[in-house]
């Protein structure tokens, strides 16, 4: 072979390698961003073609269909309205827009493409996608909703033992028929996952568990609870001032002494604060199937809303310690808080979805409880769910008492708004029946005229336990 013809066969060679690169890019390496590019109109007409599965509560419930359209397509259609329509979200594919679990199981609903039938299935007619079942329950979440009715705020509750969420409501809703729908009382702001508030005292929970836990203190260590203490340089006050002296830390959270808890968490430091808050799931986006971008990182923020790094010397560990500090909290955050202490220190990734089951009733996938962190100790977690026990029993919390059954639980009251208005964040987390605890929630409602979270919240805590409990969860 002459000089010529070897560098034209070397010229081809490269074309020919340079072409099936090009084309690999597309059908291979960066396929599905081109499938999810909203200016892709083949993938809009698939979309629209597809019947996407059904999302259905752990009843059966059907919470999300499809409905034909104009010219062979398909819409979807949510009998339930605005009860689900914050976990469940919304599919609106001529638009390219979704939300909730219609945006994050997706995959499934439009029915996974495996093997010979990811390269057959473009080219098939009537495909139709899997059913999602999720762990909601329908009955606990509409009693929570009434229980919130008119009320701006949050209820989640988890099965501590394996993370399946059985409530997620947050008011105001939305219709998920109508997702573009504006007017009072209608938000698509998810407040479960969404928010940030200050958890006020239920904070105090995780200090009470990394005191334990650190080896520290034990529930009957005295500290003393005179108000005010100065904590990092400034005084901290008790509610009306009041002071204690020597105090078990039993006692402390029984009646929610804020300068007992601040102290112990200075004490304790800011590295041990934040390697418990860590493993609570602090600074982290909570493990949820749900899109990440609907969900927030439950940490201290700056007075200008930044940020503040886990550890830094910026940290007011001591007001952090009592839910106070520029902490920002989801509700979820705050129901993960209380299920890990209900599941023997051991926390489990939350999660809304059960299994996925195909048209022919074939269950394709079954999503298996996980574990998230092992937060502290099963005696810690113990002795933890006894000092809320006594909280529910002849503290803040008794407002949440259930004939019968012993509940566990810490109340909050965060003071928001401009100083000396009076409005107040009310907050309720614990979980029940304390022996062999089946449920854990977290309770907020929004800028209450001077409330109390054993007085606004805990009732509605109540109310979904009583009602979760009854179902036999």
């Amino acid at each position: 072979m002459n000089v010529p013809i070897a560098r034209l066969f070397a010229v081809i060679v490269v074309l020919f390698a340079l072409l099936v690169l090009w084309t690999s890019r597309w059908t291979v390496f960066e396929a599905k961003s081109l499938n999810n590019n909203s200016l892709n109109a083949r993938t809009l007409i698939d979309e629209l073609k597809i019947k996407r599965g059904r999302i259905l509560a752990d009843d059966g419930t059907v919470l999300a269909r499809s409905v034909p359209a104009a010219d062979g397509t398909w819409t979807r259609a949510y009998p339930t309205a605005n009860l689900f329509s914050q976990p469940v979200g919304y599919s609106l594919a001529r638009q390219g827009r979704s939300a909730g679990l219609e945006r994050s199981r997706a995959p499934e609903l439009r029915g996974l493409q495996t093997g010979l039938s990811s390269i057959l299935g473009p080219l098939t007619s009537n495909r139709v996608g899997d059913d999602v079942y999720t762990t909601l329950d329908p009955k606990a979440q509409q009693v929570a909703q009434q229980q919130l009715a008119g009320r701006a705020g949050s209820v989640v509750a988890l099965d501590p033992r394996t993370g399946a969420v059985k409530v997620m409501i947050a008011n105001p809703g939305y219709d998920n028929n109508h997702p573009d729908a504006t007017g009072p009382g209608v938000s698509q702001f998810n407040r479960s996952t969404q928010a940030s508030y200050p958890p006020g005292s239920t904070f105090k929970v995780v200090t009470a568990a990394a005191a334990i836990d650190s080896g520290m203190y034990t529930p009957n260590s005295l500290v003393n609870g005179n108000s005010p203490k100065t904590i990092s340089g400034i005084p901290l006050f008790n509610d009306n001032n009041q002071s204690f002296g020597d105090t078990s830390l039993t006692d402390a959270l029984t009646f929610s002494i804020n300068t007992v808890w601040a102290q112990v968490a200075e004490h304790l430091g800011r590295a041990t604060m934040t390697k418990y808050m860590q493993r609570f799931g602090f600074y982290s986006k909570p493990p949820l199937d749900y899109p990440s971008d609907e969900l927030n990182i439950s940490r201290p923020l700056s007075s200008t809303g930044r940020p503040i790094p886990p550890g830094s010397p910026n940290e007011d560990i001591g007001r952090i310690g009592i839910g106070q500090g520029g902490l920002g909290v989801t509700p979820l955050q705050m129901a993960m808080v209380a299920s890990a202490v209900a599941n023997g220190g051991k926390l489990m990734a939350p999660r809304l979805t059960d299994r996925v089951v195909d048209q022919d009733g074939r269950t394709v996938e079954t999503i298996h409880p996980s574990v998230y962190s092992q937060v502290m100790k099963p005696s810690t977690a113990q002795e933890v769910g006894q000092m809320m026990k006594r909280v529910v029993e002849e503290g803040t919390g008794t407002p949440a008492q259930l004939g019968g059954i012993d509940v566990a639980g810490k109340t909050g009251t965060a003071e928001v708004g401009v100083a000396g208005s009076g409005l107040t964040q009310p907050w309720f987390i614990g979980f029940a029946p304390i022996e062999n605890p089946k449920v854990a929630v977290a309770v907020t409602v929004e800028r209450t005229q001077g409330g109390f979270g054993g007085t606004i919240a805990a009732p509605i805590a109540k109310t979904v336990i009583q009602t979760l409990l009854s179902e036999g969860q």
